[in-house]
């Protein structure tokens, strides 16, 4: 008798914190119905259509977007471009992030200064920088071609965003510069949540400084440089504002990613229907990555 009670306790119990669940949850799943799962839906929808984004004449064309898609060069050689700025946003912004967190905490609090100015790049508008560095990397006066000028001591002009390839790692170079805090950051909570009875074990052992960060530190913080990996690795593929107002994918689609891409096509050719088959290219291919970078990169998140 007493058994049974308690069992529909608990289950009356379980009954109300679900009901609460759902009452806290309903707002934010409806949010998230109507700006995301919506739109990715009719993006689906409409890329069987040929039709320009503003007329209510809409042809039905099936799968010739898809088809045209598939033998499309410039989505290609724009992807291509999102997975070389996908690797080395990789390469270039965790390292130097986990580098930069793990000076700062090494340092404690008389390094807050530094945290203070090395995040300024993150605060700062993606649009803003963008137009900030068209005037640091101007062929005439810019920052590089005034120091080739001081250094050569005749005048020279260094078209860095004008040639190809180096418009693209250019642009690159910029995104590490305003995304490498954000990593910083999030690194130097990671270590913020290591036990420091652990630090304090590996001393009484006898490890360094050095030798506690390569042999406990690092390791422990494989789930957060995992979650930073893929993070790095969406952001990447569907970037889109810094790379339009610095090059609008130029020159001659050197810097072109599925995002530009997908733009042009919609809002300047007036394609909607092709370029909402491009952004569901773009959704399709994300996905897959990003489902296939957390299956092959595995780390051990219990210790």
């Amino acid at each position: 008798m007493g058994n049974s009670k308690h069992l529909g306790l608990a289950y009356t119990r379980a009954r109300s914190t679900a009901k609460a669940a759902a009452i806290f949850l309903a707002p934010a799943l409806l949010l998230i119905a109507i700006f995301i799962v919506y739109p990715v839906i009719d993006t689906f929808a409409i890329s069987g259509y040929k039709w320009n984004g503003i007329s209510s004449d809409r042809i039905y064309i099936g799968l010739e977007n898809w088809n045209t898609l598939l033998h499309d060069e410039m989505f290609w050689k724009s992807f291509q471009h999102n997975l070389i700025v996908m690797v080395c946003s990789i390469v270039l912004q965790i390292p130097i992030g986990m580098l930069l967190a793990t000076f700062l905490d090494a340092g404690g609090k008389k390094f807050n200064i530094f945290k203070v100015i090395w995040f300024l790049p993150y605060l700062m508008s993606s649009v803003a920088i963008a137009f900030l560095f068209n005037y640091a990397l101007a062929t005439n006066g810019g920052i590089i071609s005034s120091l080739a000028t001081l250094l050569r001591g005749q005048k020279t002009n260094i078209d860095l965003l004008g040639t190809s390839p180096n418009a693209l790692f250019t642009v690159i170079a910029v995104m590490a510069w305003q995304f490498t805090p954000f990593y910083m950051v999030y690194f130097i909570a990671g270590y913020g949540n290591i036990d420091t009875t652990i630090y304090e074990a590996a001393v009484i052992d006898g490890a360094t400084r050095g030798q506690y960060l390569r042999m406990i530190a690092i390791p422990l913080l494989g789930p957060i440089f995992k979650t930073a990996c893929t993070m790095s690795l969406i952001g990447s593929l569907k970037y889109f504002d810094m790379i339009w107002n610095m090059t609008q994918g130029g020159p001659a689609g050197a810097t072109e990613l599925m995002a530009t891409y997908m733009y042009k096509l919609s809002f300047q050719q007036f394609n909607m229907g092709y370029g909402s088959t491009v952004a569901a290219g773009m959704f399709l291919l994300i996905t897959a990555i990003a489902l296939l970078f957390n299956r092959v990169f595995k780390v051990k998140e219990d210790y």
